[in-house]
């Protein structure tokens, strides 16, 4: 019993130290911008500043939780549905585990709330069923070897056909459901479903095939809003952004956040519920995991749900009014322009704050015995989001149309496919959906919409879009990564045969002709 508490406190140090090399690079810089150009009212920073220490405990607990309950859930049932050799029965179990997890988002009731003229409860299930939809496309495709790139150039054309007929102010939160629906609860669920499936595969392919998932699925949310966009259409879209609260002492403070935590615990009570039922069912119908791992999962959910509770209200409560005061007042002074430079630089850092970031670096790590570390696809990661803040915040002061973003962008990252290797294609378009997290939907989305209401834009139009570019850009910085992965291995393979050809040619004549 010493040595189980002893690994778990170790365990718990482990991630708190990677939760805060991950959030005090942004504590950090905030606080460096209010203390100097971008002066914030004392209730607002310490808001901030109760809000990261909630969201430091909440990714610890969390990310913990997801190690010991939301992976080998996800492995053991894609291992286990793809054993049966049953394809109807994959197919529903794909396509029941992809709609009851995005129902089980919490960043999609965000988003609900966000689009104008739908009822939240027919974009919830509409976006449930896409993503329902492409889990099960990626199930069929890497059960008959079909190639990811090819899919995904043929889904993108459809998706960019469909948004010149959409309405201007859905295009932009279209592109941002494919980034916010791929949060804290799909992703480590859709990867590890993707490690089960592919580990009964004996092919040389099915390490690349473990990944993709996340990819295929991203584009079923913004289908769906492109197509509800084109049946309800709005007369008026406007969006009218959260007010800025007046915190006058300690105590306002912390009714605040008190008051704000009992929806947060009954919100991902009901968000984890389906899935903790599907697992029952699971488990009393296939009978596949011991008493002991089963003991270990409960408390792995536990973590999981108290590490979101803390999560979700250190990041809606006090990272969400920060961020848009601090863009209203950035984008009021004299030079405006200093904007994007600021964004790219807390766009850096930020990205690896989002809970399901962890999971992906930590797990192409694995998966790659190493060969593409963490480190490497965490860098990839933030100069890609940091170039797509900065081309947000040019598009929050300019009002440039999203399409002048989007085209161009996906037009690189798919050209790229045809000449990186495939698995970093797979993770390229996952880590698209991985980075666009809570983090963005509360504090940088929030800090586009305080400065577009400085500068007087559009905040459907503008302000929004901030996701999707910050899905968009680590499509092409991965890919790059995999470009150099691929040029490096060709020169050491090159280095090395004309070492092997010059120690040959030095040997002497006689053991040339005996060998």
């Amino acid at each position: 019993m010493n040595f189980k508490i002893a690994k778990l406190k170790e365990k718990l140090l482990e991630k708190l130290n990677e939760t805060l090399k991950a959030v005090l690079p942004i504590i950090a810089i905030v606080l460096v911008l209010c203390f100097t150009i971008a002066p914030l009212e004392p209730g607002i920073l310490l808001a901030f500043l109760l809000g990261a220490v909630l969201l430091i405990a909440g990714m610890m607990f969390f990310t913990l939780g997801v190690d010991m309950a939301m992976t080998p859930i996800g492995e053991n049932v894609g291992t286990c549905m793809t054993q049966t050799k049953k394809l109807w029965l994959m197919v529903l179990l794909s396509f029941i585990l992809g709609f009851i997890v995005t129902i089980s988002e919490p960043d999609l009731q965000v988003l609900a709330e966000q689009v104008p003229s739908v009822p939240n409860m027919i974009l919830v299930l509409s976006v449930a069923f896409g993503v329902g939809l492409f889990l099960v496309s990626s199930l069929l495709r890497m059960l008959f070897n079909i190639t990811l790139a090819h899919m995904l150039i043929v889904l993108y054309l459809i998706v960019f056909a469909l948004a010149f007929f959409a309405p201007g102010d859905f295009i932009a939160v279209a592109f941002d459901a494919g980034g916010v629906t791929t949060g804290p609860m799909t992703v480590p669920f859709i990867m590890a479903l993707g490690v089960g499936i592919s580990a009964i595969r004996n092919d040389e392919r099915a390490e690349d095939d473990s990944f993709g998932l996340v990819a295929l699925s991203s584009v079923g949310p913004i289908l769906s809003v492109l197509v509800l966009s084109l049946i309800y259409r709005p007369d008026s879209a406007q969006y009218a952004a959260d007010s800025i609260p007046d915190i006058e002492n300690s105590v306002e403070l912390w009714h605040m956040f008190a008051g704000e935590f009992p929806e947060y615990m009954g919100e991902m009570a009901v968000s984890l519920l389906p899935i903790i039922v599907f697992f029952i069912l699971f488990q009393i119908i296939f009978r596949r995991m011991q008493k002991r791992m089963l003991i270990r999962i409960a408390i792995g959910m536990v973590y999981t749900y108290v590490g979101l509770v803390l999560f979700l209200t250190g990041v809606n409560v006090g990272f969400m009014p920060a961020g848009n005061y601090l863009g209203q007042v950035l984008a009021d002074n004299p030079y405006k322009w200093v904007i994007v430079p600021i964004g790219m630089v807390i766009g850096y850092f930020i990205v690896r704050a989002e809970p399901a970031v962890f999971v992906l670096t930590q797990q192409v790590e694995d998966i790659t015995s190493g060969t593409i570390t963490a480190g490497a696809m965490g860098m990839s990661l933030s100069i890609g989001v940091a170039v797509s803040l900065g081309l947000a915040m040019i598009r929050v002061l300019t009002g440039i149309s999203i399409f002048w973003f989007i085209i161009p962008g996906y037009v690189v990252a798919l050209a790229l496919t045809f000449f990186v290797p495939k698995i970093f294609t797979a993770i390229a378009f996952d880590s698209g959906g991985v980075a666009s997290g809570p983090m963005t939907a509360t504090f940088l989305l929030p800090f586009a919409m305080g400065a577009c209401v400085s500068v007087g834009g559009n905040i459907v139009t503008d302000a929004f879009g901030v996701v999707a570019m910050v899905a968009m850009t680590p499509l092409i910085t991965i890919q790059i990564l995999g470009l150099v992965y691929e040029l490096n291995s060709r020169r050491t393979e090159k280095t090395e045969t004309e070492r092997a050809v010059a120690e040959f040619a030095a040997l002497p004549d006689d053991e040339i002709i005996e060998l």
